[in-house]
């Protein structure tokens, strides 16, 4: 029904369109997850872990693009925030597929570094962690 009323909104992606929508939705996907692995390195030193996600968190849904698009933002204010790993989670892929003019080589790569970070901080936290751990039989 609703196609019917506004046809206009019935669009399909080209292949190409796809294949970039693809490849950062799976790189959004993984560097989510390394950050959140990253943060869950914290357990080692505190009992709420969850605290510093959820800081996270509070940058993640203003600077992603969850709350509103990151073209609401002034430009100077937005060029920053596309060199954080927080638009690549959401406002990259979804960008992609709507047809905002955005910079897929760009994007990719900065997402990915960021990944690469996360990556190398997680094994170094985990590393420091296991030194420090010590668990008690039940």
């Amino acid at each position: 029904l609703f196609f019917w009323l506004y046809p206009k909104a019935f669009w399909i992606p080209s292949w190409k369109e796809f294949l970039f929508l693809a490849i950062a939705t799976v790189v959004a996907f993984s560097l989510r997850f390394v950050s959140q692995y990253t943060f869950a390195m914290f357990a080692f030193w505190t009992e709420r872990a969850s605290a510093i996600e959820q800081f996270w968190f509070l940058f993640y849904i203003f600077l992603s693009g969850l709350i509103a698009p990151l073209e609401v933002f002034p430009p100077l204010v937005r060029e920053i925030v596309l060199w954080t790993p927080f638009p690549y989670f959401l406002y990259f892929p979804a960008a992609l597929v709507i047809g905002f003019p955005v910079n897929f080589l760009r994007g990719i790569l900065i997402a990915l570094g960021w990944g690469i970070l996360f990556f190398f901080l997680n094994r170094w936290l985990w590393r420091r962690g296991l030194q420090q751990y010590s668990g008690m039989g039940a």
